[in-house]
């Protein structure tokens, strides 16, 4: 039924039954890259500062701005002291003690898959290695370097953010331990730049050891994986296309979380609450999470991807002999769609190997629930029926599902509603979202806005969702099929075709969805609910079976709130917005608008509240040309609204069929 996933093994197993200060003070010796030119940190830091690329680019400042190329060169070397790393084994022995007696207060299990770690470590010996993990939480590049330490494999060097910098003795601590710390933005200053690109390469080349970064960027605060960013792949896939090294392998991770320690925290933040500023006082603060329980975690690391194999007849690398390696290029629209199209891959196979708990299907049963106007909530008998048949069709749509066949499917949604009993309650029978103001405080609640109460039932929901999210990976395509067919008046297979390349058009910068593949995911779709006998797909119709009226209405719901969220975006356009506002005011004003029409009734998902939700509809307005960003002068940032295309999508969005061009001419 599905291929053969890989054995995992816990382990914190080991950690309970022997010394913590044993495994910390033990024997260290990874086995190292064949190519390796031992340096040490600093004559890697000498390395940088005298590669023809970084001269070349001084000289070419110091013709641009009439600087001295001395005072250029001092400029890069205190560029290059902020970025760099102090890689000390005596920092990561305290981390390996420290993290142990952590993790085994905080999870009951992290579980890594045996035959990833052989696979790494063969690769890691063979060619120089990028290793690529998926990020939900602060947790992620201290776990990759605690799991690595734990197999005697290489420990990595880690693009980490400035705000890390900032945290007294911790940030210290964390260059000590592999991490080198870039700024968010450099925008046009071709010598930090320079700096960073030939850091990474230059460690890369000499395989100084594996180069660690989140092709996402950042966190994702609502557990969906975001539109990668290609700033770094570019550096990294660099030294390969100009032929400096005979392949290099991208290892994409997949950690999943059974429950994620930032929560409640990212739910605020999609609400508008600032996140807190990193700091050495608010991680004493944060002490109080060992008191919690935060279940399992399951870490995948990937079948490793050659960068030779991507390239392998859509690159044709000759045409960088063209000029010395050293002068900068930028690089064509060829090599962008490549990359691109690598990094797109890549976030798939982090997707595909995403160890999903029980509590996704629960999360997604309950919103749908709660949205159903279900104020009673569920009986917990129908919520484990329903959680049973979920199962059964997430297997069979090819999701990497951790639930125990041995347990009784009652214990599993029992144990599964215990965890996460700050986000639901179970009373009398019935389980439903913890929505009520100060529950689980002990104490009543104080008296609250309605909007004020609004905001503390977004807090549970948007919690909730990003479970919810994890799982979405696994139905997109058919969920935008079954959507495709609800809005279509009839079963004419090109109707459906041109209503699903539209929903997947307007939502790809929600979800992961390579660009230019709508076929391969209309085939896809159809290939998924007709395995599942939800549908019949002939030449010219698409019809549904009698047993798929449920697997339609679930898929459908699941993609609901992402579609009403749309259409008010566009309503707000039209309705409210101003000649004068600006991206930056958007946010805060969409806000205001749909927590008006909640409490009002005229919106029924309180999710559609996520500043992310709000922001990508925004950015495939903007993709769309139905919404313009103005720039330069008085006008700059300001959006120009195109009212009649917003209308236009609008309507779509709630049924009315597109035009698109004739799916016989697109397979």
């Amino acid at each position: 039924m599905l291929k053969k996933r890989d054995d995992f093994e816990d382990i914190l197993e080991e950690r309970r039954n022997t010394s913590d200060l044993r495994y910390a003070l033990r024997c260290y010796t990874p086995a190292l890259y064949k190519g390796l030119t031992p340096c040490t940190a600093s004559e890697l830091k000498t390395m940088v500062l005298q590669s023809d690329q970084l001269l070349y680019v001084i000289n070419q400042v110091s013709k641009e701005t009439g600087t001295a190329t001395d005072e250029i060169q001092s400029e890069a070397e205190a560029i290059l002291e902020e970025m760099a790393h102090r890689l000390q084994l005596s920092t990561i022995r305290f981390f390996a003690f420290t993290l142990s007696k952590i993790f085994k207060t905080l999870f009951r299990s992290i579980c890594v898959n045996e035959e990833g770690i052989q696979r790494l470590q063969q690769t890691i010996q063979e060619q120089p290695v990028v290793l690529l993990p998926s990020h939900r939480s602060y947790m992620d590049f201290l776990l990759m370097s605690y799991i690595l330490y734990t197999y005697d494999l290489a420990l990595p060097v880690i693009a980490a953010g400035m705000d890390f910098m900032g945290m007294k003795i911790v940030g210290e601590m964390l260059r000590m331990s592999g991490a080198f710390f870039i700024r968010r933005s450099f925008g046009g200053d071709k010598l930090y730049w320079t700096v960073f690109s030939e850091y990474v390469k230059i460690m890369l080349k000499n395989g100084f050891a594996p180069v660690e970064f989140f092709l996402e960027g950042t966190r994702s605060r609502t557990a969906k994986s975001l539109t990668p960013k290609l700033g770094l792949l570019n550096i990294v896939m660099d030294p390969f296309l100009k032929g400096e090294v005979f392949d290099i392998s991208l290892v994409p991770v997949s950690i999943s979380y059974e429950r994620i320690l930032e929560e409640a925290l990212y739910a605020r933040e999609l609400l508008g609450v600032p996140k807190p500023k990193e700091s050495t006082s608010g991680l004493f603060k944060a002490r109080k999470i060992l008191s919690e329980n935060y279940g399992s975690i399951h870490v995948y690391f990937g079948q490793p991807v050659s960068a030779r194999s991507l390239a392998e007849g859509r690159v044709d690398r000759s045409q960088f002999n063209l000029t010395p390696r050293h002068i900068p290029r930028k690089p064509s629209e060829g090599i962008q769609d490549f990359v691109n199209d690598s990094a797109f891959r890549l976030v798939r196979s982090q997707e595909e190997n995403m160890v999903l708990k029980p509590w996704v299907l629960l999360a997604a049963l309950l919103l749908q629930n709660q949205a159903a106007g279900n104020k009673l909530g569920v009986l917990v008998e129908d919520l484990t029926e329903q959680a049973v048949w979920l199962r059964d069709l997430s297997r069979q749509f090819g999701a990497f599902l951790h639930w125990p066949d041995h347990i009784p499917p009652s214990r599993v949604v029992s144990s599964s509603l215990s965890l996460h009993r700050s986000l639901v309650r179970v009373s009398e029978g019935r389980v439903q979202l913890n929505l009520e103001p100060g529950s689980g405080s002990g104490f009543p609640p104080p008296a609250m806005t309605p909007e004020e109460e609004l905001l503390s039932k977004a807090v549970v929901v948007l919690s909730c969702a990003s479970y919810r999210n994890q799982v979405l990976h696994v139905f997109i395509r058919a969920a935008l099929l079954a959507s495709a067919i609800h809005s279509v008046a009839g079963s004419r297979k090109q109707e459906i075709f041109n209503t699903f390349s539209f929903l997947r058009n307007m939502f790809s910068n929600e979800f992961i969805l390579r660009p230019g593949a709508e076929v391969q995911d209309f085939e896809e779709a159809c290939y998924l609910l007709v395995k599942s006998a939800v549908l019949q797909v002939h030449q010219q119709e698409v019809l549904v079976t009698d047993r798929g009226h449920r697997t339609l209405a679930f898929l459908t719901s699941i993609l609901d709130p992402f579609v009403q969220g749309y259409q008010m975006v566009c309503r707000f356009l039209c309705e409210e917005a101003t000649e004068s506002l600006t991206e930056k005011q958007f946010v805060p004003a969409v806000r205001k608008f749909f927590i008006k029409h909640l409490l009002t009734g005229g919106l029924k998902y309180v999710e559609v509240l996520s500043s992310d939700l709000q922001k990508n509809a925004l950015a495939a307005l903007l993709r769309l040309g139905a919404v313009q960003k103005l720039r330069g002068g008085a006008n700059e940032g300001t959006l120009k609204v195109n009212t009649v295309m917003v209308n236009s999508l609008e309507d779509t969005l709630g049924g009315k069929l597109p035009t698109q061009k004739p799916l016989a001419a697109r397979l």
